[in-house]
């Protein structure tokens, strides 16, 4: 968090300094400082700024995917005459242990058209799943923990 702020102060420095604030500007400091950080390092970055960035850029661009695929399905779901649906409700066992990764991993799965976080278990080492279509819920438990769940750690580990 601290290397972030320090980015975002060395970008507002980069825009004063070169006496432009346009939006090109403004992203061409902020990359210039975190490429500065990485090279400093400690005390002031960390060694895994850069990655960590790139890890939780991938998760977006990954939950972007997910999201347009999702609301395809549901889309052709919907619009087929004959709906072939088994909604239902599975245990998804968490890797994940920190509330915010919970919590995240939560709210990328309601965000996802077709499933919905209904429950946590009080030791926090389950989520239950609803799904709209439930055929196959190995098949999603595996989407979920080879896609989002091993992003989060990615970026957040």
């Amino acid at each position: 968090m601290i290397a972030l702020l320090l980015n975002v102060i060395l970008a507002i420095a980069w825009a004063a300094i070169t006496g432009s604030t346009s939006p090109h500007n403004l992203v061409f400091g902020f990359a210039l400082a975190a490429l500065c950080l990485s090279v400093v390092r400690e005390p002031y970055g960390s060694a895994g700024y850069l990655r960590r960035s790139w890890a939780i850029v991938r998760l977006s661009l990954l939950f972007l995917k997910e999201l347009a695929i999702s609301a395809w399905r549901v889309a052709v779901t919907v619009l087929t005459p004959n709906m072939q649906l088994q909604p239902g409700i599975f245990a998804f066992p968490l890797t994940v242990d920190r509330d915010f990764e919970i919590t995240l991993l939560a709210n990328m799965i309601t965000l996802t058209p077709g499933t919905l976080s209904v429950d946590v278990s009080d030791d926090r080492k389950t989520l239950y799943v609803h799904a709209l279509d439930c055929a196959d819920p190995e098949a999603t438990k595996r989407d979920i923990a080879n896609g989002f769940e091993r992003r989060i750690m990615e970026a957040f580990r």
